[in-house]
């Protein structure tokens, strides 16, 4: 259902409100708002392990807000880790100087880096695949933008010493299973990866320590990949000199060899499957919401957010028409590289009748948004067009507009034979009682004419 606030945001633009929804089927159907300690209401989708969407609303600013980013775990057991006994334990068999690390340490011993980045959940949108996949049944709300700061994780590795025979970083967070059978996660990077300047151990969240939902006191950030690599609760960094074994990269979050673009992950790759790695380009239209109705002629804008990789955004379009024609939208300010990037466009509200308006975007590398799904098991990548229906409504009609239906045919020639009437009339008075050059006035003639419209105009 529509939240008061995303009503609120719709309304702005001339929109009256959603008649059918606020979201897709999967973002509305069954969708309950639950305040985890410390967040704001947020969509379930399942409590235990706590997976929790961000509703659409909160996606409109360039940041998104600490309190409502959303929340993804595999894990039950969530323990809050004190600062103050917190250590990050850096070793393995390709580590040369095996480390122990404070926040205290992290916090002075290391260069300070902030980076704007994108963190999105492999399966955002997963609920709107069709057929059904297995899996959190995401709507359009794992995904966020925030400025993170920390260290360089290649600063922390280089400090440890890195082996000429190093293959993978394996990294592991404090949370934890329910039952001893059920896979710890545990993930790896290519050492590439892990050594490129922007893969990050952020310790702040927009200014802020990092909120315990969203990995307190330290995780990883690795911009432009799929949020499984960005690890929460960070305390184990392994450098090891072959490929990690792990089921979560060796049985989960795999897509067919080929299907996707994006960079590889070449020691964990086979004839068949391949991890997910960069995220696909992509685009989202946070105003107007699906099922919005809007008043004709009142001025209203189309508004969102797009993001790919690492190649950064180079055009937004969009269509009124269901894609058959296109036109540029205004991009907003240039975050980096890796954060998503505000669009916005002025829509025709003249026309009344039913609107499908849908967003592609193009990123600097020449990838655009498909028009299919690209099948996988899994539900991962969907980066479709988006297409979000809507109404341009009477209401903010002028008189003299030509007519589009036939009850405003009727209506329209109702107004047309009032005019004429009231120009004959005014004629008529400015013979006999107005000197010449002389001017009627002000609002006389309009207050008349509305007077005869609404007469005119009233159903018989």
């Amino acid at each position: 259902m529509l939240t008061r606030r995303e009503v609120l945001l719709a309304t702005a633009g001339g929109w009256l409100g959603a008649a059918r929804a606020a979201g897709d089927a999967a973002q509305t159907a069954a969708a309950e708002l639950t305040a985890l300690p410390g967040k704001k209401a947020l969509i379930r989708r399942s409590f235990r392990p706590p997976n929790f969407e961000t509703p659409l609303a909160e996606l409109a600013a360039p940041f998104t807000r600490n309190d409502a980013f959303f929340v993804r775990y595999h894990l039950a057991v969530i323990p809050r880790v004190e600062a103050a006994a917190w250590r990050l334990r850096v070793g393995g068999a390709s580590a040369q100087r095996p480390l122990s690390l404070s926040l205290r340490d992290l916090r002075s011993g290391f260069e300070q880096v902030s980076l704007a980045a994108v963190n999105q959940c492999a399966g955002n949108r997963r609920g709107l695949f069709a057929p059904r996949v297995p899996g959190v049944q995401w709507g359009h709300g794992a995904v966020g933008n925030a400025q993170w700061h920390g260290v360089r994780l290649r600063d922390v590795l280089q400090r440890a010493g890195v082996a000429a025979d190093a293959l993978e970083v394996v990294c592991d967070g404090a949370d934890a299973p329910v039952l001893p059978a059920t896979p710890d996660f545990v993930k790896s990077l290519p050492v590439e990866r892990a050594l490129d300047e922007s893969t990050l151990i952020a310790l702040d969240m927009n200014g802020a320590p990092l909120p315990h939902w969203n990995g307190a006191p330290a995780r990883l950030v690795v911009p432009g990949w799929a949020g499984t690599y960005w690890m929460k609760h960070l305390v184990e960094i392994r450098i090891e000199p072959r490929a990690f074994e792990g089921f979560w990269m060796k049985a989960a979050y795999r897509v067919p060899t080929g299907a996707f673009p994006g960079a590889r992950f070449a020691s964990q790759e086979n004839a068949e499957t391949t991890p997910v790695t960069e995220l696909t380009v992509n685009s989202l239209i946070t105003s107007p919401v699906p099922g919005a109705r809007l008043r004709r002629g009142a001025r209203a804008q189309l508004t969102g957010k797009a993001w790919d990789g690492r190649a950064g955004i180079e055009a937004v379009e969009v269509s009124e028409d269901g894609g058959q024609s296109w036109r540029p939208a205004v991009l907003e300010r240039d975050l980096g590289r890796f954060a998503w990037r505000g669009f916005r466009v002025n829509l025709d509200t003249i026309h009344p009748g039913a609107r499908q308006l849908s967003v592609r975007a193009r990123s600097r590398n020449g990838a655009q948004q498909p028009e299919r799904l690209t099948p996988n098991p899994s539900g991962y990548h969907n980066n479709i067009v988006q297409n979000v229906d809507g109404e341009v409504v009477g209401g903010g009609a002028k008189l003299g507009d030509p007519p589009h239906s036939r009850r405003e045919s009727w209506r329209w020639r109702s107004q047309e034979r009032a005019r004429s009437c009231m120009r004959s009339r005014a004629r008529n008075r400015s013979g006999s009682r107005t000197a010449p050059g002389a001017t009627s006035p002000p609002g006389a003639a309009s207050s008349a004419t509305a007077s005869s419209t609404y007469r005119a105009t009233r159903p018989r």
